[in-house]
């Protein structure tokens, strides 16, 4: 077979292994915290990104809607984020962080930094922002809702 056709030659197959390598590590540095990726991800939209609604979580992330309603469960589970009605009408919710959600917000923001840091460090700065520019390029206009990231 021709070797342009090979599986590790494949941009999906490079793209997919990379991801899977660092949300492992990730994965396994959150761990210790009791937060996963995805937690992680509410973490910081809340706390660093002012993105406090269910829906907007949702497209922040880039996950479906049913997906961000039972993160949130779980996390209200384990007193991560309060949700609450707004304007008390229940149809609205805010998501704000307690303080155990913004003591865990802050310990894994400097292990996100950390894992990211040790990556692009592969690249000078140069190779780093064609390969932002790259991905950008490929997701553009691809509008799918994940069920998880």
């Amino acid at each position: 077979m021709v070797e342009e056709f090979t599986l590790h030659n494949r941009v999906g197959f490079k793209v997919t292994r990379l991801a899977r390598i660092m949300e492992a590590r990730l994965e396994k540095q959150l761990s210790v915290h009791g937060v996963t990726r995805l937690m992680w991800c509410v973490l910081r939209g809340v706390g660093m990104e002012d993105v406090n609604t269910p829906s907007g979580l949702a497209e922040y992330i880039c996950i479906a809607r049913p997906a961000i309603s039972r993160l949130l469960k779980s996390m209200e589970e384990r007193g991560f984020v309060e949700r609450s009605g707004i304007y008390n009408d229940k149809r609205f919710t805010e998501v704000v962080l307690t303080d155990l959600g913004e003591e865990k917000m802050k310990a894994c923001h400097v292990l996100v930094r950390e894992l990211n840091d040790h990556f692009a460090s592969k690249l000078d700065d140069k190779t780093y922002q064609v390969l932002m520019d790259a991905i950008d390029t490929m997701t553009d206009g691809e509008d799918v809702k994940l069920m998880r990231l």
